[in-house]
């Protein structure tokens, strides 16, 4: 696949300048100027859809789909009770391909549940950084940290999806490991929220907080209420460290191109690292751009909780592909680096955290039911 990218550098570190302060409008609205978070390099949807392959069909998940592309029996809706879910791997490094863990999309994901996930990541957020980390000063800012000391190594080239899976399961462990997150993992279909993100239920007091609209004259808002309100942040933006408050700014345009159609013109692709080009510019880039401000913001983007939401419905996109094909988790093409000509990516690649979790390689993330991993999505 050829994309245009004269211009399409990689935006996230932007030097931090006067107009990064946030501007006090009155008592309940503190604005922040936009140019300091970038944004991520796109391609058009149009684009996409011109040079789509030939597509029979897009398999989904769930139980009937645990052997690549052999449907079997029926799905559930619902989430287990509390304390039933599994974690993502057994002990003893194995997977139960027929009774795996679930990650239940938002809107079937029990409301208990998602005041506890929403109070996990909290309590990531309240425990002191471990050290190590650069410019963290908490738990949940250590994994903060090692996606903007990485991402020269992890964006545009072919180990971005398997890292960021490997990136959300460290996040999970350590939410379940450290803060006793106990319940199924969720994930949004972003889909289905196509060009409203801001009325989606994720974006309400109860859970992430509110979604403001990008002002008129560009500026973000701080969210100061809902489960983060009031955050600030000190990693980023870009590769620095400079305090700023958790903003949004939606731009509904942009989050209008998430759509199932563009989803399934990138899963068109047969070829691995063509596909993940298409997913990676495509509707990744715009869900973090439609969102703004510290999500527009290539390396330290984590710093808004719904990040892992967002990714967690990339690499849902990423298992769907994977589905049609069993070859698809056991082979990958691509460059592994930047140089010319590049070193072509293996499978015994080696995925990092910066010691947040072991190290371990792209053959031990490929497949979701086997290897490091154990868990499927419900549809």
């Amino acid at each position: 696949m050829r994309f245009s990218l004269a211009s399409n550098a990689l935006c996230g570190a932007v030097a931090v300048s006067a107009l990064s302060v946030p501007r006090a409008v009155d008592k309940r609205v503190t604005l922040v100027d936009l140019k300091q978070f970038g944004s991520f390099p796109t391609i058009t949807p149009e684009q996409a859809h011109a040079e789509a392959e030939p597509l029979s069909s897009i398999l989904g998940d769930g139980p009937q789909f645990d052997k690549i592309g052999q449907s079997t029996d029926s799905d559930t809706k619902e989430s287990p009770a509390a304390g039933e879910e599994k974690a993502t791997a057994a002990a003893d490094g194995t997977c139960d391909r027929n009774n795996p863990a679930v990650r239940y999309e938002w809107r079937n994901y029990a409301a208990d549940d998602k005041k506890a996930f929403v109070n996990a990541i909290k309590c990531l957020m309240g425990k002191p950084s471990t050290g190590g980390f650069q410019g963290s000063q908490s738990r949940y800012e250590d994994i903060v940290s090692v996606h903007q000391q990485l991402t020269p190594t992890i964006h545009q080239r072919a180990v971005f999806l398997p890292w960021h899976r490997y990136y959300v399961s460290v996040f999970e462990s350590v939410m379940r490991e450290e803060c006793g997150f106990d319940r199924a993992f969720p994930w949004w279909d972003e889909t289905l929220d196509s060009g409203k993100y801001a009325q989606s239920e994720l974006f309400t007091d109860a859970y992430f907080g509110p979604l403001p609209g990008k002002t008129s004259d560009g500026q973000g808002t701080c969210i100061t209420s809902g489960t983060f309100g009031g955050l600030t942040l000190h990693i980023g933006p870009g590769s620095g460290f400079t305090d700023h408050c958790l903003a949004r700014a939606v731009d509904e345009s942009l989050t209008g191109t998430v759509s199932t159609q563009f989803v399934q013109d990138c899963n068109s692709r047969t070829s691995y690292d063509d596909m993940r080009g298409c997913q990676e510019l495509g509707p990744h880039a715009y869900g973090h751009n439609g969102i703004g401000a510290v999500m527009a913001e290539v390396q330290a983007s984590p710093g808004d909780p719904i990040f892992f939401m967002h990714h967690l419905f990339v690499d849902h996109s990423f298992r769907i592909w994977q589905n049609a094909d069993a070859s698809r988790t056991t082979t990958i093409n691509g460059c592994a680096d930047a140089n010319n000509p590049c070193t072509p990516i293996t499978m015994d690649y080696v995925l990092s955290s910066n010691g947040l979790r072991p190290n371990t390689t792209i053959s031990a993330v490929m497949d979701t039911l086997g290897g490091d991993l154990c868990y499927r999505y419900d549809y």
